[in-house]
């Protein structure tokens, strides 16, 4: 299946001369993580994705998108959606611009990890339980954590959603989208002994909540339909109360092309 079949056509983009302002406006009000950033002419020259938006520390009006878009893995519309797959989840990346051919440049498109679940085909789904490809060493965060240290830890580490535990109780999970939403996408920094910064409200005030688990002994395809049902791009994993891992969407696309 190519990817111009499931892709979204007419996507929402910025044009890098934007300001930042007006960019984090725009992912707030159409709940988009990433958002495609095109020049002049319409050519695709980076991405503008969730933790771009949290990078920002200025509070001055005139900062444009151009100086704060990412790269991306060149995906094409007549590209396999397989192989795409492989480039986004080598670049990280769950939503990329698809770009019209290697010579054009221009925008066709926006294609998703959701895009990719909703098509996958059912026998190249492996028949493994979700304890065969989980992520066992979990990273946490307490209720009572400042958002701004959550956020530093997100920068660290890469991850995008933390678990919020306390006393060993999943209480519910603490994303981008929900620092995003809440709008403190612009947080002050905290100190390098992860003093509370001013402004910076605890987690349990933006968390989501209940958490969204499943069992280790679930199978991918329940996996897979619990993501779609939920639209989550991470699940916990929890046996008798007590969290044993977490999973994405790239591990479940991750055990699919290994498989295919």
């Amino acid at each position: 299946m190519k990817v111009v079949e499931i892709m979204t056509s007419n996507p929402v983009f910025l044009h890098g001369v934007d300001f930042m302002t007006h960019a984090r406006q725009v992912m707030r009000d159409q709940h988009k993580r990433t958002i495609p950033v095109v020049d002049s002419k319409n050519r695709v020259i980076g991405v503008l994705t969730e933790k771009d938006i949290l990078n920002i520390y200025s509070t001055k009006s005139n900062v444009t998108v151009e100086g704060f878009a990412s790269e991306f893995p060149p995906v094409y519309r007549d590209m396999e959606i397989m192989h795409a797959a492989k480039l986004m989840l080598d670049a990280g990346m769950g939503r990329v611009p698809i770009l019209n051919s290697g010579q054009d440049k221009t925008l066709a498109g926006i294609l998703s990890m959701v895009d990719i679940f909703r098509n996958l085909d059912p026998d190249k789904i492996p028949p493994k339980k979700i304890k065969e490809i989980m992520t066992t060493d979990v990273k946490t965060c307490s209720p009572k954590d400042s958002v701004a240290k959550v956020w530093i830890n997100m920068k660290s580490t890469g991850f995008s959603g933390y678990p919020v535990v306390k006393d060993g109780k999943i209480l519910g999970m603490v994303t981008r989208r929900n620092i995003i939403n809440a709008g403190y996408a612009r947080i002050e920094r905290e100190d390098e002994h992860g003093t509370k910064s001013t402004m910076s409200p605890p987690v349990e005030k933006i968390m989501s909540a209940p958490a969204y688990i499943l069992s280790p002994e679930a199978t991918l395809k329940e996996a897979i339909q619990a993501f779609l049902k939920l639209d989550v791009g991470r699940l916990s994993v929890v046996e008798d109360g007590k969290l044993v891992g977490i999973i994405d969407r790239n591990d479940i696309i991750k055990a699919c092309i290994k498989n295919a």
